[in-house]
């Protein structure tokens, strides 16, 4: 290699050692920005022991922007505060992102918890965020008495991307009939097509019914279904493969399809809290169970949406959980149509009656 080649290499070297340099500074930079934003809305909330700010980074956005909404609690030392479900309350704003910021102490040994919510709108105009409620109560008492500071509603202005041209759009009247000119007629292409079309559907239903007597339903009762899950489960990995996430996902998933299952209860397309709020008015489960599945799902949900890392012995006493309550409620009355379009050979082969 010659001199100057020598030397273009090591310029050219130089210059994305710079350029990578620059880029790592600037996205340092905008995260310290983003954690630090200040915000256009704080309130100040105060009672006895506890101190809550409620915190809105703009009051006026447009439908397409989010909203960062912080609630911070101060609590001194001998109190217990808990954090108002944010979920259960909102009606026009839906949670995209959930960051728990954890714990931390004042200069006056107060404890400080901080959450930060990221909410998009549902619809233009102006809506509110509303009241939330925390309960505090004094960790030492002998009897626990629980007091509550609730904040005020916050308006938010949501704006239209139409803007001010919303009021000026207009809608064109439909112009006057225009006569197409005929083109020529087919129709006896279609009539023999269609015909051809009939022939064949004919035939292949008929040769398929020769070949198949009859369609035989196949039943399983709820909790054969979650332990093939369980062991699929189980086969799959996903721990040793690091994917904590879609592993909880997962096994959550097989408990609520089993509770809809064995119990009838639609767990599956309903939020933690909601079908919590459905389950404490049923008696198909006893009080420990109930208190049992409600732990789970909020440990799930954690690990799902708070970014919360599990230990291994927190992920196998998950796995022994979801596997003793089927062990423990399981049931052959109730049998689910696992069918899946098998038909009568195969399930005469497969020994299913």
């Amino acid at each position: 290699m010659s001199k100057n080649s020598a030397k273009k290499c090591v310029v050219l070297f130089l210059l994305l050692g710079y350029s990578l340099f620059f880029i790592c500074a600037g996205c340092e930079k905008s995260r310290e920005t983003e954690e630090d934003a200040g915000f256009e809305i704080d309130k100040l909330y105060e009672r006895g022991p506890l101190t809550a700010h409620v915190r809105l980074d703009k009051s006026k956005m447009t439908i397409a922007e989010t909203v960062l909404l912080e609630l911070e609690t101060a609590i001194e030392p001998g109190y217990e505060v808990g954090m108002p479900k944010v979920d259960t309350v909102l009606e026009n704003f839906g949670i995209v992102d959930l960051d728990d910021l954890g714990d931390k102490l004042d200069e006056n040994n107060n404890v400080v918890s901080t959450y930060r919510y990221r909410l998009e709108p549902f619809l233009s105009g102006t809506y509110a965020i509303p009241a939330f409620t925390f309960e505090f109560s004094d960790a030492n008492g002998i009897k626990e008495k629980k007091y509550e500071l609730t904040t005020e509603p916050i308006d938010i202005e949501v704006a239209s991307l139409l803007g001010e041209q919303r009021s000026e759009l207009v809608i064109a009247d439909i112009e006057d009939v225009i006569e197409m000119p005929q083109e020529a007629s087919y129709w006896w292409v279609w009539v023999i097509g269609s015909a051809s079309i009939i022939t064949v559907v004919g035939a292949w239903l008929y040769l398929r019914r020769k070949r198949y007597t009859r369609l035989i339903r196949i039943f399983k009762p709820a909790h054969e279904i979650a332990y093939e899950r369980l062991r699929v489960l189980v086969k799959d990995d996903l721990i040793q493969a690091g994917k904590i996430k879609k592993f909880y996902e997962r096994i959550s998933n097989i408990l609520r399809h089993y509770i809809e299952h064995r119990f009838d209860l639609r767990a599956p397309e309903r939020t933690t809290e909601e079908f919590l709020v459905e389950l404490q008015w049923t008696d198909v489960l006893s009080t420990p169970d109930k208190d049992n599945l409600g732990e789970f799902l909020r440990h799930c949900d954690l690990v799902k949406f708070a970014r919360y890392n599990p230990t291994n012995e927190q992920i196998q006493q998950t796995f022994n959980l979801v596997k003793d309550f089927i062990d423990a409620t399981k049931s052959d009355e109730r049998r689910i149509d696992v069918t899946d379009n098998v038909n009568a050979e195969e399930s005469i082969e497969a020994g299913i009656a």
